[in-house]
Order: structure tokens, then sequence, then C-alpha cells
């Protein structure tokens, strides 16, 4: 995806930035006007929602609540939560994630910063030995099995979203 940046005055840029907060965001309403001036259909990427949280009132019968308490539970929220995260998710709100998927997208997280380090410390390594004039011999084995790393916490990360927006689009 491309990256568009541009200057403006302080001025503009602080006037942009209030009238954009009431549309979502600068990039939701950026991506909105370029889509508009160029006359195609705007993109799927969402908006932040705004405003204030206001109190909505909804009344279930006992069988109903009976199932709203278990199918939450299943997914680790509330019944609240879970009421606030399906009417979001058909208000096309960014993916809704249940306390276990935060857990898991975390560690995924850190696993992959862990392996950024290592690559990092890496090249540190290959980079004085050419200032010192002399070469490294690469571990291939060591390449190897941080690429099999990479790979299955990549699978890792595809399975939970995909899972995630599955549940939420209804699939599961």
């Amino acid at each position: 995806m491309a990256l568009i940046s541009l200057r403006v005055s302080d001025e503009v840029a602080t006037q942009f930035s209030a009238f954009a907060a009431t549309q979502g965001g600068k990039s939701a309403l950026l991506r909105r006007l370029i889509a508009d001036a160029l006359a195609v259909p705007a993109p799927r990427t969402l908006a932040l929602p705004v405003g204030r949280p206001e109190k909505v009132t909804v009344r279930f019968r006992e069988s109903e609540m009976r199932q709203l308490a278990e199918v939450s539970h299943q997914r680790g929220m509330t019944r609240t939560g879970w009421i606030v995260a399906l009417v979001r998710s058909r208000l096309a709100s960014p993916v809704q994630h249940s306390p276990h998927e935060h857990d898991v997208l975390r560690a995924i997280v850190r696993e992959l910063n862990r392996i950024g380090g290592n690559i990092n410390q890496i090249a540190r390594a290959a980079n004085t030995s050419v200032l010192q004039g002399t070469a490294v011999e690469p571990d291939l084995s060591v390449i190897q099995e941080a690429k099999l790393v990479i790979e299955r916490e990549l699978a890792q990360l595809r399975n939970a979203l995909n899972g995630n927006a599955d549940y939420w689009d209804g699939w599961r």
C-alpha cells in the first residue's frame, strides 16, 4: 500500500485534525476525500468510532439471556461486551477480539519482536566483521530455524485473525 504525505501550515493541520476527529480520523477522512476526487469506491479501511459512548437498553427473554451468557462465556467475554462486539462487527467496525485472542496476538508480536532483535544482532555482527576486514560465516541451520519460527508465528497470526473474522461474520 502506498503512502502519501504532504506539508501544510500548523494552522491548517490543527483545523484539519479537529474536523477529522468528527469523521473517524485523519487517515479515514483523507482516504474518503481521495476516493471522492477520483470517483472510485471508498476503500474498505474502517474509520474509528467517533463521539462519546451512549447507553442502549435491550430486553431479552430468559432463554435468550442464558444463550447470551453461554456464547459470551465461550468467547471469554461479558454479555455486554459480546453484544457490543456483535453490533460493532455488523456496523463494519474493526474486528472485535476476545481477551484470549488479545493474549495470542500479544504473544505472536513478542515472538516476532525477539526475532527482529536477533536479526538486528546478526546484521550488526556482519557489518562489524566487514569493517574489520573479516568475513562472518553464516550458520545456515540457525537461519533456517528462524525462518521456520517466523512461518509458524505468521500462520498462527493468520489463523487468529481469520478465526476472529469468521466468528463475527457468522461463520462460526
